[in-house]
């Protein structure tokens, strides 16, 4: 029988939603059969993921230690199979501004953004806003819309700055960005391998939270945000859109799962928000939704990952 080592928590901010999706899939698996065991992590060191044993990790944390790449080079340099993106797409799926640069070579639409300028933070009351509002401000390389901030007008930008000056004081080393927002209808993309590890695209999540933002209490802490899988979309914007999920995860060198967000306007155009390569598994996560609606429930779900991580080290093995 297969033995899974199931892992959440971490050091990020979304250590509390990481334990819930290892929960999750601990339970999937066990329903799934298979030899699976949950352990609550902090910041292992090297001595330590190589003392795992299993054989297969499945590293459920979000955020930037156990979902950017840091996690993935140590299980790397261990040897282990594990489930998700290497190293090298973990970083730069999980850098924003990257992502951005890489979807703008590919023709994939995306909205205007720049660095938040230190300077701007230090001192609100002389700063402006780089771009026209509304704007979105938030971390370049943290997920689960933490540390997001709406600025309509002046008031709102000096109260965001306020805010995140609090924060780097707290935390220096994060980075955060300012990016024109676009209304429009919040549709996602979950993207997963099939048995000949090929990337297809699941059916199409759109998210509609009551008052209008997908932040972190509407993902997480409420429970009135609607979920529509296969929402009404003309054919061709469906796939369209279907269509650059793929080519952006391509472009990045995902593998095995990842979730890609977009904005579709009234005009009938698109704009990608971000790529996940370790999407929540909790209650309400959309990658487990989309899978359940291509007739994956979850156990099925997290034994076909499972298997393919597998598959994938043996034949790395082999050659």
């Amino acid at each position: 029988m297969t033995r899974v080592l199931v892992l959440g928590g971490g050091p990020d901010a979304e250590r509390e939603v990481s334990i819930a999706s290892a929960t999750a899939i601990e339970i999937a698996c066990r329903e799934a059969g298979l030899d699976t065991r949950l352990e609550i992590i902090g910041t292992p060191d090297q001595g330590e993921v190589d003392r795992w044993d299993a054989d297969v990790i499945f590293p459920a944390l979000h955020g930037r230690f156990g979902e950017g790449g840091t996690l993935q080079k140590m299980l790397e340099n261990a040897g282990k199979a594990f489930i998700g993106s290497r190293s090298q797409a973990a970083k730069l799926a999980m850098d924003k501004m990257g992502t951005k640069l890489i979807a703008s070579r590919f023709g994939i639409p995306t909205p205007a953004a720049v660095i938040l300028d230190p300077a701007d933070v230090r001192n609100p009351a002389l700063s402006f806003c780089p771009l026209q509002m509304p704007v979105v401000i938030k971390p370049v390389a943290e997920g689960s819309s933490v540390g997001l901030h709406i600025c309509r007008d002046e008031s709102q930008w000096r109260d965001a700055l306020d805010a995140i000056r609090e924060d780097l004081d707290a935390g220096p080393e994060r980075v955060y960005m300012v990016e024109r927002m676009v209304a429009g209808r919040e549709l996602t993309v979950s993207v997963l391998c099939d048995a000949a590890a090929e990337l297809i695209a699941l059916p199409i999540v759109e998210i509609a939270p009551k008052d209008g933002v997908y932040d972190f209490r509407a993902k997480y802490q409420r429970s009135d945000t609607r979920y529509t899988v296969n929402p009404d979309l003309p054919d061709e914007i469906g796939a369209g859109i279907q269509e650059h999920a793929l080519l952006l995860c391509v472009a990045l060198g995902v593998r095995h799962l990842a979730r890609v967000d977009f904005l579709y306007s009234e005009d009938g155009h698109w704009a990608l928000l971000e790529a996940n390569t370790m999407p929540g598994f909790t209650a309400t996560s959309l990658l487990p939704m989309a899978a359940a609606a291509h007739g994956l429930p979850m156990p099925a779900l997290c034994a076909h990952l499972v298997n393919a991580a597998v598959r994938e080290h043996r034949t790395a093995l082999s050659t």
